[in-house]
């Protein structure tokens, strides 16, 4: 029976356990470019023993940054400090991933501490781009419509952002569709009023995503991962909801998806969410068992026990954490030692390891 700190085999990858660093945005970089807090940061999470590390969203081209202080990965030259980033996490034992993004309509916003709403162009902002001209809030910048030759560029920028960050070391790719930033705005018909070939039917909207999941797909090596993360639902009536999403997961799976990373919300500003512990595992639950897809959950996971509960009875097949590893980075560590199950330490923290615990060693990769 699979449990929290049980091994993880995807491809050609073994996890050494089914915790995984949520992607967290930090809004801490210029022009796109990871600095000494990232690597601080995420490498941090790896010493504590998570064994997934998903980046923050990183954007595929510079409007697809949601603040002007996101990461990047449009250049080559973006993945030098990242590739450092990478090398200490696998250092760790831990598998280092990247979620790669598009903001969409919900571009060109203040970082939380610094304001909210839209950033001017004055102010080093930009016009966003939408699958149709519908702004998220009163705040928030009206996007342009996108012509089906910039989607296409889109497409192309996410699949050789994915074929650099793998040789920069990221062993896992994610693809971030969720929480109403740009694939997920293409998914929704609340907001996407389209009339060509990416809107309007099932097929069409979810059309997208499904040519840049392919993309991807074929420019990574078969031994490589590739998570697919979506809002299972809008929250709102006649929005994206769980049946499109399971069958979303079907196509996705066919495509060469690996695992569904499954949240919610997002896409619509007035959305009232059910804010409660584990709220959003049934529909990683149901995707799972509908569809055969592996799956992870997150959303308000904070104890040892509801992690290790939702991975031994299926509910999911790994656990993200967010605000519980930025409050407790060694949270893994600890939920261990309550859980009973023994993992191996940082050679350097073995003094203060549990008797008989062990030093790590490096992830496993299957060649």
């Amino acid at each position: 029976m699979a449990h929290l700190f049980s091994e993880f085999r995807l491809r050609g990858v073994v996890l050494p356990n089914r915790i995984g660093v949520s992607p967290m945005c930090q809004y801490a970089c210029e022009d796109g470019f990871a600095t000494d807090w990232h690597f601080v940061h995420y490498g941090t999470r790896a010493v504590g023993g998570a064994g997934l590390i998903l980046t923050e969203a990183a954007a595929v081209a510079p409007e697809g940054r949601i603040s002007p202080n996101d990461i990047g990965v449009w250049s080559e030259a973006h993945f030098e400090p990242l590739a450092r980033i990478a090398g200490f996490i696998d250092a760790q034992g831990s598998i280092a991933g990247i979620q790669l993004a598009h903001a969409g309509r919900k571009a060109s916003t203040h970082r939380p501490w610094s304001g909210s709403g839209a950033v001017s162009v004055a102010d080093g902002g930009w016009r966003p781009i939408g699958p149709s001209a519908l702004s998220f809030s009163q705040n928030y910048a009206t996007p342009r419509e996108m012509t089906a030759s910039e989607i296409h560029d889109v497409r192309d920028a996410f699949a050789l952002a994915a074929e650099r960050s793998y040789r920069a070391g990221f062993r896992v790719i994610e693809i971030h569709a969720a929480h109403g930033y740009l694939m997920h705005e293409f998914l929704s018909p609340l907001t996407n009023r389209r009339g060509d070939e990416y809107g309007g039917s099932f097929e069409n909207r979810t059309r997208f995503l499904r040519e840049t999941v392919a993309a991807v797909r074929k420019a990574l090596p078969d031994r490589c991962p590739l998570f697919v993360r979506i809002s299972a639902t809008d929250w709102t009536d006649g929005g994206w909801d769980a049946d499109q999403s399971v069958e979303l997961a079907r196509e996705l799976k066919a495509l060469g998806c690996d695992l569904l990373d499954v949240s919610s919300g997002g896409n619509i500003e007035t959305a009232a969410m059910p804010f409660g512990p584990g709220f959003q595992t049934p529909f990683a639950e149901r995707i799972r068992r509908e569809t055969g897809l592996a799956t992870s959950t997150v959303g308000l996971i904070t104890s040892a026990a509801q992690a290790d509960h939702a991975v031994r009875t299926g509910q999911a097949d790994m656990v993200l954490l967010a605000r519980e590893l930025l409050r407790n980075p060694y949270w893994p560590l600890h939920a261990a030692q309550e859980l009973g199950q023994p993992v191996a330490w940082p050679a350097q923290y073995l003094r203060a390891a549990p008797a008989g615990s062990t030093a790590r060693t490096p992830a496993h990769e299957i060649l």
